[in-house]
């Protein structure tokens, strides 16, 4: 199969889908990778190596696009794209489809096959946990005075407290944030609704200044916290809210919130995303910090893990066909967003109130 490893062109994005040791696997295996020029730079992979694995640089992304039928990428189809998706294509990279009306439009009218690489990984994106941990380190940056945060240090001195953190869900991401926050001193508040969760991470920070308790009881701590991380993943079509604008003006003064999770309007209701460009911004005199591509800020060692864990399924997808590898791989299925024109992805379905067909039935027929 012919596949294409496109440059990134989201503002501050260095993530690269393969590395060269990854296309060299694809080559070796008889198939044709293009690589677009300048896609690995910020990933300390430059032109010459990929053409060593034995790629072709493709001169631009137009190039690209025409030259080859999978397109794997690492964020989602932005604008200046839209204009080169053929029905041919399939596109595998990280679509976010629910919350992006205008891509979802251009997928469905191109009447490529589109799969949601979010939504494929069985033990979550290799990816979350640098998110947690450097997510992390920016609430720590927050907190400093000169950033307008509370001014307390991460460790505990001359009789004052070291700073305080909520870390609202334990999942991956929660976890990376954890490995950042602890070893430096932080009071953490660990938070999950999940029982196995919470017990894992009591062992793992057993003697450690961790409190772990089910989300339930997040107000019993939250207005205490220099710093509030938000690490739940938030089911798009629910309309509640972990943090509500109303408590943003009893939390600690110059208190800062990072949500990783980034969802719109979700876990955190007053969260948008943002950028590196332009990271922060303001509510009720809350800071919010929502970066929706945090590991695009460590690209040398997010696109190792990235690559890694895409390898196998792009594998599967060049040597059976995309239908067949959707067909034996359930994860696959799970990230399928479009064939044809036909919606598949249920998260996207109903959250834009769109007909969509039910991923059983599309398998059914298949």
């Amino acid at each position: 199969m012919k596949i294409g490893i496109a440059r990134e062109i989201k503002p501050q994005e260095g993530r690269v889908a393969l590395l060269p040791r990854h296309v060299r696997e694809l080559v070796d295996r008889g198939h044709q990778v293009f690589v677009e020029h300048n896609a690995g730079t910020l990933s300390l992979a430059d032109d010459a190596e990929y053409i060593e694995a034995g790629a072709t640089i493709s001169d631009t992304a137009e190039e690209l696009y025409r030259n080859a039928q999978l397109i794997v990428k690492v964020k989602e189809i932005l604008e200046p794209e839209f204009v080169y998706l053929r029905s041919e294509h399939i596109i595998f990279t990280n679509i976010h489809a629910a919350l992006d009306k205008k891509q979802l439009d251009v997928l469905l009218a191109s009447k490529c096959l589109a799969i949601s690489a979010e939504n494929t990984h069985q033990f979550g994106s290799p990816n979350c946990t640098l998110a947690g941990e450097v997510g992390a380190l920016e609430a720590i940056r927050m907190t400093l005075a000169q950033n307008g945060g509370t001014g307390r240090h991460f460790m505990a001195h001359f009789g004052e407290a070291a700073a305080k953190a909520v870390v609202m869900g334990l999942g991956n991401v929660g976890r990376g944030a954890l490995r950042t926050l602890v070893p430096l001193g932080i009071e953490v508040v660990a938070l999950d609704i999940w029982e196995g969760a919470r017990k894992s991470v009591m062992m793992d920070y057993h003697g450690s200044k961790v409190i772990v308790e089910d989300i339930a009881r997040l107000e019993d701590y939250v207005y205490d916290a220099d710093m509030i991380i938000n690490c739940v993943l938030w089911p798009k079509e629910r309309e509640d809210h972990l943090i509500r604008r109303e408590m943003l003006g009893r939390l600690k003064k110059n208190a800062c919130i990072v949500d990783i999770s980034c969802d719109t309007g979700g876990a955190v209701e007053t969260s948008r995303a943002t950028s590196w460009e332009d990271p922060v911004y303001t509510v009720d005199g809350i800071r919010h910090f929502c970066v929706d591509n945090i590991p695009g800020s460590v690209p040398v060692t997010a696109s190792a893990g990235y690559g890694e864990a895409l390898l196998p399924k792009i594998i599967e997808i060049a040597e059976k066909g995309a239908v067949q590898a959707i067909r034996d791989n359930i994860w696959l299925a799970r990230g399928l967003t479009c064939i044809d024109g036909e919606l598949i992805l249920q998260e996207a379905g109903i959250y834009q109130k769109r007909d969509y067909t039910p991923l059983e039935q599309w398998l059914g027929r298949h």
